[in-house]
């Protein structure tokens, strides 16, 4: 007759655990004999990884693909206007978006923004090419292009140069939102041809000013700053 060792109940000879407490039974004669082995796999089944290669060619199989195929339907069906040249511009910015994570991871942070940014200015000058007037492309569409191309990268610069957190970089982000809110109004007003003043992004200025005194004050203050990091757990 045996008892658990946890509650003392008395166990049957043909029990593995205690009906009770389910501590498991240990026979002290049977610890040297071999375990049955387990009906379930013990390693866990996982899928392979796709290789960042393989799918760098599938990537470029299907753009290059994409833009050509829309070409000669271009040239030899639909060939009322130049409407590939759209689609190809597409393919063309997602290439040079997907490059740094699928083709090179290496690449300069600084080199990829600048290449977003011309990717995207190439793209806005074929939708340019095919519309009436180019203007808004000069006036507007490139100057605002490389009005965030340049935000980025300023941007980039300082996370990478000065310590880098939370509270700075939305100190950052809330120096470089009105400048660019007042950078686009007025370049409005000069392609419509109205007085280059500032009206709503006078708004979103003050605003701005408001939070960077806030966020400028929380960053020089240690204790506020602990305080305010404990708080948001940041």
């Amino acid at each position: 007759m045996s008892y658990c060792v946890n509650c003392g109940v008395e166990l049957d000879a043909s029990l593995r655990e205690c009906p009770l407490c389910h501590t498991p039974v240990i026979n002290p004669n049977e610890t040297g004999k071999n375990t049955p082995a387990s009906p379930y796999p013990v390693n866990k089944g996982q899928v392979e990884i796709v290789r960042r290669k393989d799918l760098g060619i599938l990537l470029a199989v299907v753009l290059t693909t994409t833009g050509a195929t829309c070409l000669l339907l271009n040239l030899l069906v639909f060939n009322h206007s130049l409407w590939s040249l759209l689609v190809i511009g597409i393919c063309i910015c997602l290439f040079v978006f997907t490059f740094p994570m699928v083709y090179y991871s290496k690449t300069p942070l600084y080199v990829s923004l600048l290449a977003d940014g011309v990717a995207v200015a190439v793209y806005l000058y074929m939708i340019a090419y095919l519309t009436p007037s180019s203007d808004w492309f000069w006036e507007l569409g490139l100057p605002i292009v490389a009005l965030v191309t340049m935000g980025m990268e300023v941007f980039t610069f300082l996370a990478k140069e000065i310590p880098f957190t939370i509270l700075s970089g939305a100190l950052c982000l809330f120096i470089e939102i009105p400048l660019f809110c007042a950078a686009l109004e007025l370049m409005i007003r000069r392609m419509i041809l109205k007085p280059l003043l500032l009206t709503w992004s006078a708004v979103v200025l003050t605003v701005c000013v408001i939070i960077d005194v806030a966020l400028i004050t929380i960053l020089v203050k240690k204790r506020l700053r602990n305080e305010v990091r404990r708080r948001l757990h940041f």
